[in-house]
Order: C-alpha cells, then structure tokens, then sequence
C-alpha cells in the first residue's frame, strides 16, 4: 500500500503539495475554530482583550493587545479571536520560506511543506499567549537570516537586524520563552559571526523597548511576573526520570515519527548541513539542550517549544537526499491524516454519547454554559466561581466579568488586579460551583448561607447563595491568606506599586 501509494504521488510538484496542505489544514483549522467552545485558557486571556493593560498577572501583554485588536476589528466573537491561530501556519510558512530562498526555492518550498504536514498545524486553533510569541520569534529569525545573507554589512544588513530585533521585543512582550531566542542569538554570534557583532548590538538595542514596558509594569504591579514565573509556579518543582522521558517522546511526537526517523538514519547528512547553516543549528540545538536541562525538573509543555520548531523541519528539508523529501512528506501526511481521522471521529459523537465519563460535566460546562447562567442569575445578586477556568467561561458566555470567591491557585491571578472586593460589601453574592459544597467554608464570610440546586442535561450543579457579604472578614481570612502565599515579594525588588497590597493594606508594601 505504501509503495503504491508512494507512485501515486510521485507525480505530484511541490507546488501541487503546498497547495494541497495549506487548504486542507486551513479548512480543518477553520471548521474547529468555528464550532469547538472556547476553552477555559481562551476564556481567562479574552478578558485581558476586554481590559488592555501594559501587562497582565501572569505574562506580558501581547495576546491581551492581539484580543483586543480582533474584538475592535472583526467582533466579539470565538471566531474573531482565534483567526489569528488559524492563520498562523499560513503566515510562517511565507516566512520560512521567504528566509530560506536564498539558499533554494525547492529546498525552502519543502521547509514548508513540512512544518504544513506536522499535525498540530491541522489541530491547533486555540488563542494563546503562544500565538504572538511564535508569530513574532519567526518573523525575526527570517530578518536574521537574510541578514546574513548580505555579503557586506551594507544599509538593508542593518535594516534587516534593527527590525529582527524590534520583532524580538515585541517576541518579549508575548511570553518569557523569547529569552531562548535571544540566547541562540547570542551563541551564534559569539561563536561564529563575531565580525557581525555590531549587527548583534544594533539587534539587543532594538529589541530593548520590550523589556523596558515589561520592567515598568512590574514595578507598578508587585512584579507579578516575576513571582509566578520563578516563585508561586516553582515550589513543587522537582527532579524526576520520566519527565526528560517525556521531553523526549514529545518532541518525536512534534516532529513525527516519520521526520524523526528520517533525521536519525539522515543524521551524518545533517550534522553536515548544521556545519554549513549554523544559524539554523544554533535556533534548534540551543533552545532543545535548555528545555533539556529543564525538563530534569519540570514538565515542559508541548506549547513551549513551538517559537523554534518550524527550524528544525527547515534543517531536516536542507539535509535530506531529494529521493528522501517525498517519503519524509508521505509519512508525515499519513500521520496527520490519522489526527484528522481522530478528529473527524470525535466530531461525530455527541455530549450525551460521553453521559457515563468523567469529563461529562465538563462537556456540558462548556457546550450548555449560557443555559447554565440563565438558571443560576437574578436580579441584584453578584455571581462568582471557586476557580479561575470557570470563572472565565461564566463570564465570556455572560459577557459580564466574573470574580473568584476564595484562595484560588497560583494560576491565573488576574483577578488580583481587577477585583476589588470593597465593592461587594453587604451585597448578595451567588458562587456556582460544580460539587455539593461545605457551607461552613462560606458562613464567616456572609449574614446567611444557603445552598441552591439546578441540573443542566442531566448534570448537577450548584450555587451557594451568601447574604450580606461581610468584606472585612473576607479581608482577613481569605485576602490576607492571598497575600502571604503569593505575594511575599522579595525586598531587593523596587516597587512603584501593588494594586492587591493598596487594597488589601492601603500600601505598596503590606506588613502583614
């Protein structure tokens, strides 16, 4: 079956197989994004698009400035949001290929057509602070690398490396992980192109505005950052063997078993093309042995990676022998087409084909939410969730901001800059939440508890209805409790102020 089908598309140009891969992905993108309900992670950034900021509690803002430019622009639908994900693949792919055309158009054009193939280009159509991240870490690479196509550093060189690096601040104000970006940068040029090291400099200070805005907001702001990404979100951290294991079968799966495969039995070939290419090397080598290292200690998210991946299929499509391009291309559109499949499969249930598992509840969560709402809402009365994910999809389908009642979790504290709870003082507040609750948990906070039931679609829910909130003992048992678990900021951190501290204490640095 496979030789047959290996004569069949024998025949076919690379320009047949990116026109073929980039409308069949697109289409599958587009009917996801149009029909799947937005997810937990989309509901909690749409907000941040509803109230733009120079940051958010926990990343920079770019995604909340992308969210909101769709909303103003296009609507305030899922649609809108996710049009950026679903074009993206489409938007690398001009890059990657504008990059590498300098080195061949047939070679760039299967770059292409690889990172196409890879089935989370068929799959992913979820807005995240991802998204701009990769968008803008590609767009400077490709400035980089034609860079250094320039034989002289002449006026377009350093046009081409003041842009990489205005792409690079902006890769910054997405997500942390631009900082790897800046590492293969600095390997490269330190290592191998130290006569280009004006064109670095030139780079680093046009990038230098990212980290400028990020730097003040933090300081305005509790260096909120700065305590989840290296304190609140690493305390369990801790070595263990499956997780570099797991680092391992995640990147085979990112890459396909096909391409790795291929890459393995082709790995002389292209250890000779990284020689000949070290940028590339560098934008592939550098951020895998750092995610390495990491992994010994955390679990690294598939997510994480995706700003260097489309390198590594641009490195496999320059080293591959010609008659190994359409294998490598065969195998890896066999392999998406079975995630199509799995798709295509999961499409065809329904929520009450899924009644005796587990995710259930969640399923109705998500699907039946504003019927959820219209059963739970009343006049006067204030809703809230126990939890951040919920939260966020009470408010997207309400339209309405929805606070968190208690501690919550480390994630996701966004609610510490926009809710003042001052504001609820004696009013009557309603906490949705999924499980049977304990009432004592609620008594000290309210004049009267009582416990409210509703079902949707067979799956019960709940909603503790407090009267008369009392804000000073929330203050005290819940705020507080806030504070000392999540913002004992270090005391060498200059701060210019801290919304949750001016509330919670009236200064930037409570004594609590």
């Amino acid at each position: 079956m496979f030789a047959r089908l290996k004569a069949a598309v024998a025949t076919v140009s690379i320009t047949g197989w990116l026109v073929a891969a980039g409308l069949l992905s697109l289409s599958m993108r587009l009917w996801i994004a149009g029909t799947f309900p937005i997810t937990g992670d989309e509901a909690f950034f749409y907000w941040w698009g509803v109230y733009p900021d120079w940051g958010y509690y926990d990343h920079p803002p770019m995604v909340g400035w992308l969210i909101a430019l769709m909303r103003a622009t296009l609507g305030d639908s899922i649609w809108s949001i996710r049009l950026p994900v679903v074009l993206l693949p489409l938007a690398l792919g001009g890059l990657v290929g504008w990059a590498l055309a300098p080195l061949g158009r047939e070679r760039a054009a299967w770059a292409v057509l690889f990172f196409w193939l890879a089935p989370l280009n068929w799959l992913n159509t979820l807005i995240t602070t991802d998204t701009p991240l990769i968008f803008w870490s590609v767009l400077s690479v490709a400035l980089v690398l034609r860079a250094e196509r320039r034989e002289r550093m002449d006026s377009s060189a350093w046009i081409h490396y003041a842009l990489a690096g205005l792409a690079l601040g902006c890769a910054f104000l997405s997500k942390y992980f631009s900082v790897v970006l800046g590492l293969s940068y600095l390997v490269y040029f330190a290592l191998y192109r130290r006569e280009r090291w004006p064109g670095f400099v030139l780079l680093v200070l046009c990038a230098l505005p990212g980290p400028a805005i990020n730097i003040a907001y933090n300081m305005s702001h509790g260096w909120s950052n700065i305590m989840f990404n290296v304190y609140n979100r690493n305390e369990d951290a801790a070595f263990a063997w499956n997780k570099p294991l797991l680092y391992l079968a995640m990147m085979v799966y990112l890459i396909t078993p096909a391409a790795a495969w291929l890459a393995w039995r082709q790995r002389t070939a292209l250890a000779a093309v990284s020689r000949q290419q070290r940028l590339l090397a560098c934008l592939v080598v550098v951020p895998l042995l750092f995610f390495a290292l990491l992994s010994f200690k955390k679990v690294v998210g598939l997510h994480w990676v995706l700003s260097f991946y489309p390198f590594g299929f641009a490195l496999l499509a320059l080293a591959l022998p010609k008659d190994k391009l359409r294998a490598c291309a065969i195998g890896m559109a066999l392999f998406a087409g079975l995630h199509v499949l799995a798709v295509a499969g999961l499409y065809a249930t329904s929520p009450n084909d899924w009644k005796d598992t587990k995710l259930y509840p969640r399923i109705i969560r998500s699907y039946k939410t504003s019927e959820m709402m219209a059963q739970v809402t009343a006049p006067g009365v204030v809703l809230m969730a126990t939890a951040y994910t919920p939260a966020s999809i009470y408010g997207h389908a309400l339209r309405q901001y929805v606070p968190v009642f208690g501690p919550g979790n480390f994630h996701a504290r966004q609610d510490d800059m926009l809710v003042d709870f001052s504001v609820y003082q004696g009013k009557t507040v309603r906490i949705v939440r999924m499980d049977a609750p304990q009432l004592d948990e609620y008594k000290p906070y309210f004049d009267s508890v009582q416990v409210l039931s509703y079902v949707q679609d067979g799956v019960p829910f709940y909603a503790v209805e407090g009267r008369g909130f009392n804000h000073a003992a929330y203050r005290d048992g819940v705020l507080t409790t806030i504070y000392q678990r999540y913002y004992k900021i270090p005391a060498w951190l200059p701060m210019t102020g801290c919304p949750f501290c001016e509330r919670l204490c009236g200064q930037v640095r409570c004594q609590k």
